[in-house]
């Protein structure tokens, strides 16, 4: 009888939480939504500086790639959203938290795309230029696409990494899905239901984006199988 009316508990708690856990899994969905589309605008103009022949253009995106991939998100998220105000430039919390996700992002995903341009044989570049392509047209019509074929499995497992990361941006008030369930938690001190619902949330969603990936590399694969 005891075991059956902690059940009973246990699932009335989860039914009152779900509209609070519902809401916060939205905002952490659009947190990792627009933290990998800055990603991407970000991570691909980095690997093609990445790969100039020129070395004006390759230190600065080296220096980007070293420093987000140097230091931890967590610190990161600070310096933005509290150190950076210091200098007179401020952002609201979510627009702090997407710009630390994408910087992040794009550091990382930059560094899978130039590993795939590099692994591209160095015939299929003489090929191009010999066809009479500049360096800008090689690069884009010859190389990049057979890069991306390479480049997309890693970088849907960052992109598929930003929804567990943006648990972080609780840490500036933003109403994501871990302080959402810390505010539960506060209220109705049952920690671990909660945090394991939240877990399980998490889950889903990168289950969601798992098979956005093998839809994603069946799609860039089409013309090789």
């Amino acid at each position: 009888m005891t075991s059956l009316a902690a059940l009973t508990e246990l699932v009335d708690l989860l039914r009152e939480a779900a509209p609070v856990l519902a809401k916060g899994a939205g905002t952490t969905l659009a947190f990792a939504v627009a933290s990998m589309a800055g990603g991407l605008v970000l991570g691909f103009p980095t690997a093609v500086l990445r790969v100039a022949p020129w070395a004006p253009l390759r230190w600065p995106a080296a220096l980007y790639v070293s420093a987000f991939r140097g230091t931890p998100l967590l610190v990161q998220l600070f310096v933005i959203y509290y150190g950076l105000p210091g200098i007179g430039i401020a952002f609201t919390p979510v627009t702090a938290g997407v710009l630390a996700l994408s910087l992040n992002a794009g550091a990382y995903l930059s560094e899978s795309l130039r590993g795939a341009i590099l692994g591209v044989g160095a015939g299929q570049w003489n090929a191009g230029f010999s066809l009479g392509l500049t360096y800008r047209q090689t690069l884009g019509l010859v190389i990049l696409p057979q890069a991306l074929r390479v480049a997309v499995p890693a970088m849907s497992n960052t992109l598929i990494s930003l929804i567990k990361d943006t648990a972080l941006v609780s840490v500036i008030t933003v109403s994501e899905l871990m302080l959402a369930t810390k505010e539960l938690i506060a209220v109705t001190f049952r920690p671990l239901p909660l945090y394991v619902a939240a877990a399980g949330v998490y889950w889903l969603l990168s289950l969601f984006f798992e098979a956005v990936q093998r839809r994603a590399e069946r799609h860039v694969n089409r013309g090789h199988q």
